[in-house]
């Protein structure tokens, strides 16, 4: 039986302790590390072990009475969250560590949520409970409160406790009636408990002290007995990629979950990127830490990496499995690369999408009226990381520009745009249909065009161009999101119709579209959650009017006070500290990316962005036409007039 896990927690919660007990006590590693020792088993990188965080996600394999278990530290810190997101999505099992004193912190709650998203089954782990201010009972109550009813704090399986049977024997109606007659046994309770936790209808917790090593060995035996796995090894391959990275040795590795089949070392295996892609399999490795050993075959249920796919990304389905993740955490901040000019710019950008492959969430962005490289963020501590990776990696020292908030925009009622490029030589002509999405959905694309009028090669074309890069919207420049596209028709030429003619055509119907509806500028937005004493009420309310943000009504308790709401990332972001200042320390803020919506001050960050529609060389909502052999420019305004194809 094979089982992938991950281990997770808010910074600081002790997971790196608690996944170094795991691998000792399975007899995995001889020696226990520790963070503060820098000596962990699995903080691999350099930069790990000096900050005393994780930062990658690292693979540890140990045995269990006959089970093998791929273990993944995710990291902890919010800035490196789209690294843990990318985790989840191969899970069989997750373990949330919460502290006891700590209790619920703004990160758990990130990871809980997206725990959710992906059905992962979870175990609670309530650690420090050795620490001065522990309050297991008080933990337990929070996460009734804000994640779940359905825990079940279990302290061991043999005799099970009174309340325990009673939240297995209301969640089947057949077993209460036997509970209330009398008939219990408490081997097939124990049965139905697995079943319960994988359909994600009970959630365990324990307790314990990972630095202490106290409640490890009782953690595993239970969770090793309550877990289960069914993969099939027969048929063909499929396998899902979470993770790219490239060694020491400048090797591209591409790391997978095996969900069925079996893969060799010389297999070809297919995945999807722009258009069906089919490699070969160079090599197989199994990962333990630092270290790996080669294999000839693996089959479902193994986490490997394999050398030979040179475009998998993360979240991609690989053989049999054909569908691709998006996912939830996404930057909202944006800087520009700061760098000597003695560097020439080819090979900075070159470094930057090698570091890009590996977390695609930076985005990396070559601005061509700025002449400047942009990468997306999630925070600070990022910046300070990626300086540092840069330099070990590629004797690259650059400096990053100060913080920006990553705007969107999008349309708010339907439109058609039409593109047509025929300079001398050249054909294409594509009509779109542009009609608002749901806050969020982000850019998608139906297909009503006949093959009648465009070739099935020509339609997959334009749906390629749609999806191949962020578009530029005409109020700051910032990216188009929120928006259905549907090819309507389009037509080609047989003979002038050459490559990269139907990528100007749908441009230029994109753009000729948004031209003429009410366009909007969208802004990231925090949900927060805000903790102080009920003396504080009132400046609470009066900084998050100020700051542009909603809030519930407040729950008092006692002294304290919480209030949750909602508002800008522009204007929350470095409110934290202020109110750490202003409570001396006594009260907290918890923020977590609430998706984007309309912006708070559009006319303000129109005019500080500066950005000017007509003269972006990337873009053009006019469309070119050819008389007498003679190629000429009709403004968008104008195009309905000279298109080619019949307006639908």
């Amino acid at each position: 039986m094979k089982k992938t896990i991950g281990i997770l927690a808010h910074v600081d919660a002790g997971k790196t302790t608690f996944s170094e007990q795991l691998l000792y006590h399975t007899n995995s590693i001889r020696n226990r590390g520790r963070v503060d020792h820098k000596n962990s088993f699995l903080d691999i990188h350099s930069i790990e072990k000096e900050r005393g965080i994780t930062i990658f996600t690292d693979q540890a394999v140990f045995e269990m009475d006959g089970s093998t278990y791929y273990l993944l530290d995710a990291p902890g810190h919010i800035d490196f969250s789209s690294e843990m997101e990318r985790t989840l999505s191969i899970l069989d099992y997750a373990i949330l560590i919460i502290s006891a004193v700590e209790g619920i912190q703004g990160h758990t709650e990130t990871i809980w949520n997206l725990l959710r998203k992906y059905n992962v089954p979870t175990f609670f782990f309530i650690n420090k409970i050795d620490r001065v201010g522990a309050d297991l009972e008080k933990v337990i109550e929070e996460v009734k409160e804000n994640f779940t009813t359905d825990i079940c704090y279990l302290s061991k399986l043999n005799g099970l406790d009174e309340d325990v049977i009673e939240v297995i024997s209301e969640r089947d109606d057949v077993l209460l009636e036997r509970y209330l007659n009398g008939d219990y046994n408490e081997e097939e309770w124990i049965i139905h408990l697995k079943g319960l936790i994988k359909d994600n209808k009970v959630f365990p917790c324990l307790s314990g002290s990972a630095l202490q090593d106290e409640g490890i060995d009782n953690f595993l035996n239970i969770f090793n007995e309550l877990t289960i796995s069914n993969y099939n090894e027969n048929g063909n391959f499929s396998g899902r990629v979470y993770k790219v990275k490239y060694d020491e040795n400048g090797t591209r590795l591409t790391f997978i979950k095996a969900l069925s089949g079996s893969l060799k070392v010389r297999d070809e295996v297919s995945y999807c990127k722009e258009e069906k892609i089919i490699e070969k399999i160079s090599s197989i490795r199994i990962y333990n830490g630092s270290k790996f050993t080669t294999a000839d075959k693996v089959v479902a249920g193994d986490v490997f990496a394999v050398t030979g796919l040179t475009m998998a990304e993360s979240g991609c389905g690989v053989g049999e499995l054909k569908d691709f993740f998006n996912f939830n955490m996404v930057p909202t901040l944006m800087s520009k690369v700061i760098y000597d000019n003695s560097y020439n710019v080819k090979d900075v950008l070159r470094y930057f999408r090698i570091l890009e492959s590996e977390d695609p969430a930076l985005n990396v962005n070559w601005n061509e009226v700025l002449q400047e490289i942009q990468v997306s963020i999630m925070g600070k501590i990022q910046l300070e990381v990626l300086k540092e990776v840069l330099e070990e990696r590629f004797n690259l020292k650059v400096d990053f520009g100060p913080c920006e908030i990553m705007y969107k925009e999008t349309i708010n009622n339907d439109t058609y745009g039409y593109g047509h490029f025929e300079p001398l030589k050249h054909y294409a002509e594509v009509h779109l249909k542009l009609e608002p999405n749901n806050r969020g959905e982000g850019i998608t694309f139906e297909n009503k065009c006949h093959a009648d009028d465009l070739t099935t090669g020509h339609q997959n074309l334009i749906k390629t161009h749609i999806f191949e890069r962020n578009h530029h919207g005409l109020l700051t420049g910032s990216p188009i999101t929120d928006i259905k596209f549907t090819l309507l028709t389009g037509r080609a030429h047989n003979k002038h119709t050459e490559g990269g003619d139907f990528r100007e055509a749908t441009f230029r119907a994109i753009r000729q579209g948004l031209e003429k509806v009410n366009n909007i500028l969208l802004e990231p937005y925090y949900k927060f959650k805000i903790d102080v004493e009920l003396d504080y009420m009132g400046r609470v309310i009066s900084d998050i009017q100020k700051l542009n943000g909603s809030f519930n009504p407040p729950e008092t308790k006692l002294n304290k006070v919480t209030i949750t709401g909602r508002g800008p990332v522009s204007t929350f972001m470095d409110y934290s500290a202020e109110i750490l200042t202003f409570t001396k320390g006594k009260g907290s803020i918890n923020l977590i990316f609430d998706g984007y919506d309309v912006c708070h001050n559009t006319e303000a960050v129109i005019e500080r962005l500066g950005y000017n529609k007509n003269v972006d060389i990337e873009y053009s909502s006019s469309s070119v036409f050819c008389s007498k052999g003679q190629g000429f420019v009709v403004p968008w305004e104008k195009v309905e007039e000279y298109i080619h194809c019949n307006i639908l």
